[in-house]
């Protein structure tokens, strides 16, 4: 269960977003269903024969759960499903945790590393957009004689693929497929007694495929992790952080599950079907407890947590979540927090002064186009682009920030959609817009559409991972016309001059305000871009100097206006004591 991934895939959400953003094994990729195959599946784990793993019984076991990187982008925030299945595992197995974004490893070091240090076991999860590495880490692992068991949204779409039964290479001795909550515990009993299978599907005593509640959900030890690899301040700014501002030499940002499924079902996502169309929730006490903790965590390290709720919707019961943000008021466990919530929610004024109350910090909105005729094809026909600015007012009014996703190659798409749409989003309240591609994932409606459609031009794409290139043919714009469209969109939001005129334009705000905007809006542009090392982070200092200059003379100007004041008063405190 990790933040989803959306149609965003090539680029990485500093926290984790991207539209909409729980598997078990690792994020939909913005998700469809498993209707089309679990018939065949059910089949398929009825016939199975038990995988006899090369080592004998074991009691106990050290399993390493492993996250791989895409070899390109880079997620600064920690996968939730790694932490979630460690709370899961009987306590008399040893769990190992390798996120390889923030712990880099290559098929030697994978494969040494379980060598060295026992491995009985490893689970594999990956979005599409990681498959091709966890498919290359698998098999460096397997070639030790350590069974490899893989999950999450990919393989619950193509299984056959990770088992070699589409006639490629097999790279998993067993696949999870959708949410492993239940199935997890009888994976880790089977590889003890050496007797996996080769599929583990969640079905009831009918048969049908079945949802985990969430009524009895773990309780993840964050307060006892070691999160020191998922700090998100850069090494190189850290100390001078950490001297300038109190509490900031870190800052980590935690995903928080509060509910999983979505009933709308968009035509690229990927989400509706794996997670279903009801939604399951957690209990409030269990989601107010999980970030008491983190807050007192953040209190004792005298560092920056904030949360990321990653729950598809966030607000897809506006009655629910305003009780449960309520609840986190009347406890005290307000902090600094993210979610993903659709612009239809965002009409309620009472919801987003309970989100500005609660810690509500930056809401993340898939607005996908401005175009109606593209949101109906994309069946998101309940967004409703003359109702964008408002909701960004009503959010910017309470100190809110948006984070504002598009597509482009959307099938009205033609040459010129990114001027369009940036001519829009210059109306609106300074935030953080993001493009992206679209992009066909494996097994949801658009992915079937196209292909019947023959539009598909690297219908494995994912095997092949290239973020910046499209895997079918647009229909009003060529490919690379698309590519055009993004990156004019990218350029322009976020030169240096473009980072000016949003600092600028929210002048009537608080400094602190004022530098988070601006902060944010360089962090996009480093984590977004191509990845950039230390020389790179220089240079786009140096572009955005003049911004940074004005800021710090404000800052020093408030600082001195605020010393004078309390001058003069005590001046006058002074006057009227009496002798």
């Amino acid at each position: 269960m990790l933040a989803r991934a959306s149609h965003l895939a090539p680029f990485v959400i500093p926290f984790g977003f991207a539209s909409p953003i729980i598997a078990i094994f690792g994020s939909p990729d913005c998700l469809n269903s498993l209707d089309d195959f679990t018939g065949a599946l059910r089949t398929k784990l009825r016939s199975a024969r038990p995988f006899r793993a090369a080592s004998k019984r074991k009691e106990d076991m050290r399993i390493l759960l492993f996250n791989p990187d895409n070899g390109v982008t880079r997620n600064f925030m920690p996968h939730l499903w790694m932490f979630l299945l460690k709370a899961l595992t009987p306590p008399e197995h040893e769990v190992l945790l390798i996120d390889g974004n923030a712990q880099r490893m290559d098929e030697d070091g994978i494969a040494q590393y379980v060598r060295e240090q026992k491995i009985d076991l490893v689970g594999i999860g990956a979005m599409t957009r990681m498959i091709q590495k966890a498919y290359r880490m698998a098999d460096a692992i397997r070639a030790v004689g350590v069974p490899v068991v893989m999950g999450g949204p990919h393989v619950t779409e193509v299984p056959d693929e990770a088992l070699g039964r589409d006639g490629g290479p097999r790279h998993a001795d067993a696949v999870a497929l959708g949410e492993a909550d239940e199935t997890w515990p009888r994976i880790v009993a089977d590889a003890a007694r050496g007797e996996l299978k080769e599929i583990y599907l969640p079905v009831d005593e009918a048969g049908k495929d079945k949802k985990p509640s969430l009524d009895h959900y773990p309780s993840i030890p964050w307060e006892s992790m070691d999160l020191d690899q998922f700090n998100m301040v850069p090494k190189v700014f850290a100390p001078l952080l950490k001297r300038a501002f109190t509490g900031w030499g870190s800052f980590r940002l935690i995903p928080v599950e509060s509910g999983r499924g979505c009933p709308y079902g968009c035509e690229f996502c990927t989400v509706t079907g794996f997670f279903g169309d009801s939604i399951r929730f957690r209990s409030n006490k269990s989601v107010v407890d999980e970030l008491l903790r983190l807050k007192a965590r953040s209190r004792k390290e005298r560092g920056q947590i904030a949360v990321f709720f990653i729950d598809d919707n966030f607000a897809i019961n506006i009655k629910r979540t305003k009780s449960l943000l309520r609840d986190i008021i009347a406890a005290g466990a307000q902090m600094n927090w993210i979610a993903q919530i659709s612009a239809n929610l965002l009409r309620d004024e009472e919801l987003i002064d309970l989100i500005a109350a609660s810690g509500g910090k930056w809401i993340f909105i898939g607005m996908e186009s401005i175009d109606t005729a593209n949101l109906a094809i994309a069946n998101k026909s309940f967004n409703k682009p003359d109702e964008y600015a408002p909701v960004l007012k009503r959010l910017a009014q309470r100190n809110i920030h948006a984070i504002t996703s598009f597509i482009f190659g959307l099938d009205n798409d033609t040459p010129g959609a990114a001027d369009r749409t940036l001519d829009q989003i210059k109306t609106w309240p300074p935030g953080l817009p993001v493009f992206g591609t679209l992009i066909p994932f494996p097994s949801t409606p658009l992915y079937k559409r196209l292909e019947v459609a023959g539009r598909l031009t690297r219908p494995k794409h994912w095997l092949d991972f290239q973020p910046y290139k499209m895997a079918h043919t647009p229909l009003k714009m060529s490919i690379e016309e698309t590519h055009a469209e993004v990156q004019h969109a990218w350029a322009s939001s976020y030169s240096a001059e473009a980072i000016e005129r949003a600092v600028d334009a929210i002048d009537e705000k608080s400094i602190g305000y004022r530098i988070n905007m601006f902060i944010a809006r360089l962090c996009f542009r480093g984590i977004y871009f191509p990845q950039m090392g230390k020389l790179e982070w220089i240079k786009l200092i140096a572009q955005n100097r003049r911004t940074i200059f004005k800021l710090i003379a404000e800052g020093f100007g408030k600082k001195r206006e605020a010393a004078e004041r309390r001058e003069t008063a005590s001046q006058v405190a002074d006057a009227e004591m009496p002798v």
